[in-house]
């Protein structure tokens, strides 16, 4: 799974990562690389060396903030929670959307070697609580509008909201740190939590330039693009694309919301190069009026990546026709990271594909013996990657065979191409028959009148399982549920039939754009 050095060479020569620049700051660059590795602290000082005036970060309320400066605010929020009494090791938690407070804080927890536990701002009260407690967090900074969630958490946790944190941060002198700890911090992302309470899962610190490669030679960013990113940076993929701008010393367009027309508007108004987003995001933007002459104005933007869940049957096409061929979905999870990454191209020969392994990712799909299936035949996919996570921070982990992991999903490849047939829980016996909930999904959601669905399986004393379709239908639409039943009857197998179909204003999802199947099924009687 190791790269070969000319191809690092060769991909990040390609990128512009390589090119010339003042040798003295060109020098500090790769100094504070040495010093402080390829996590948050390392590139964005690494960024801060190379491009100190560089905006680092464009943030709604205060606007463009640059490299110099971000760095030397994260300093003082690593002194500031020190001062708190906050010790290299211990747990701090971050509830916040996306804003360049947030982001410091980020930096500021990892240079100070604090384990900072990113919460996912969906959490009720109680579900706070209970993480809170699950993965041992002492101290919380968190946005004032959720001052009511955080109000019933154990006296034991120090907690801190954002007006104070900022009062204390512009009454504290300027501080530098001069020295990497010596435990960095490490970052803990939450799984997405769909079906039960989100688990930590550590996020590994890179130990080189593999990673990034691996990301860029496939989805073509460079250096100095200015990226939206619309995915919240608690979650994976947003996270994940915050390092990536940093390493590029791009800049990072962050809005704490996202709304589809704002967005639109500022991939014009902000001239940006990049998206990163999650697909109902992008379904949302695409259910705007239609704009034939936003491409001439959208003239930079040159990828809208997504991950985190599959795009809608049929959405692709859609969207790269209005959007112009620049949609790029990466297969992956918070356990393993990346596994699959589709391209434009992937995706206009096989719109349904989750594409191919990107560079140093191993992906195999095995039967349940462990062995390696045929081309076209289901099995469950394992991935290997440099960033493949460690284990949970209960000590739990997931499945490995061979030092690869499961993703926990089915799926096959065919013709060079991965696909992903569904959650390896999803799948229900009905009557004697294996069922894909995914499968009714993808018949369903191409009809003109859905605009949305989701299909679950639940427990049924005659068959073992059914199915129940849980349906959103488009403005006007009049579709009955006997109407949905034909439907899937005259394009599947009969055992694929729904045996009850909802209609529903909208589908429950959580922060990162998931259906939240334990919602829809607690609505059933």
């Amino acid at each position: 799974m190791a790269l070969n050095p000319l191809t690092v060479w060769a991909v990040l020569v390609r990128r512009g990562l390589l090119g010339p620049g003042l040798p003295h700051r060109q020098v500090r660059q790769l100094l504070a690389l040495h010093r402080w590795g390829f996590g948050l602290s390392g590139e964005l000082r690494q960024a801060a060396s190379r491009d100190p005036k560089r905006v680092a970060v464009i943030d709604e309320e205060r606007g463009p903030v640059t490299y110099a400066e971000l760095l030397a605010r994260s300093e003082q929020a690593a002194a500031l929670l020190g001062d708190r009494g906050f010790r290299p090791g211990q747990r701090v938690g971050l509830l916040a959307r996306n804003h360049v407070g947030a982001v410091e804080v980020m930096c500021g927890a990892a240079a100070a070697g604090v384990d900072l536990v990113l919460l996912n701002t969906g959490l009720s009260a109680t579900q706070l609580a209970l993480v809170v407690e699950q993965q041992s967090v002492v101290g919380l900074v968190h946005d004032d509008e959720f001052a009511a969630v955080v109000g019933d958490l154990s006296e034991d946790v120090t907690v801190i909201g954002h007006a104070a944190w900022e009062s204390a941060l512009a009454e504290a002198p300027p501080r530098k740190v001069v020295a990497p700890p010596a435990r960095g911090g490490r970052t803990i992302i939450l799984t997405s939590g769909t079906t039960g309470v989100p688990k930590g899962a550590p996020r590994r610190v890179p130990s080189g330039f593999g990673p990034l490669v691996s990301i860029i030679e496939r989805i073509p960013l460079r250096v100095h693009d200015r990226i939206l990113v619309s995915a919240p940076i608690f979650h994976t993929w947003g996270y994940g694309a915050m390092q990536l701008g940093f390493a590029l010393r791009g800049t990072i367009v962050l809005r704490r919301r996202f709304d589809p027309q704002d967005a639109k508007d500022t991939l014009e108004q902000a001239d940006c190069d990049a998206m990163f987003a999650v697909p109902v995001m992008l379904q949302r933007m695409m259910e705007l009026p239609a704009d034939p002459g936003g491409r001439a104005r959208r003239a930079n933007l040159r990828v809208v990546a997504t991950s985190g869940s599959a795009h809608p049957h049929g959405f692709t096409t859609k969207f790269m026709d209005e959007y112009g061929d620049v949609l790029y979905n990466l297969y992956g999870s918070t356990e393993a990271s990346w596994v699959c990454i589709a391209t434009p191209e992937d995706l206009a020969r096989e719109p349904d594909t989750a594409g191919t392994p990107p560079l140093g990712t191993v992906v195999r799909i095995l039967d349940g013996e462990g062995r390696e299936v045929a081309p076209g035949e289901t099995g469950r996919i394992f991935c290997g990657n440099a960033l493949v996570f460690e284990g949970y921070t209960s000590g739990a982990n997931k499945e490995f065979v061979d030092g690869l992991v499961s993703t926990g999903d089915m799926g096959h490849q065919r013709d060079g191409l991965y696909f992903v047939d569904g959650r390896d829980d999803d799948m229900i016996v009905s009557g004697g028959e294996n069922v894909y909930p995914v499968e009714v999904e993808s018949l369903l959601v191409k009809h003109p009148d859905v605009r949305e669905v989701s299909v679950v399986g639940v427990p049924d004393p005659e068959f073992g399982q059914r199915l129940a379709a849980f349906v959103v239908l488009h403005e006007g639409g009049r579709l009955t549920a006997e109407q949905v039943k034909d439907h899937v009857r005259a394009n599947q197998a009969r055992h694929c039939v729904p045996r009850e179909v909802h209609f529903v204003d909208a589908l429950p999802r959580n922060e990162t754009g998931k259906v939240l199947a334990r919602e829809l099924r607690d609505r059933l009687p």
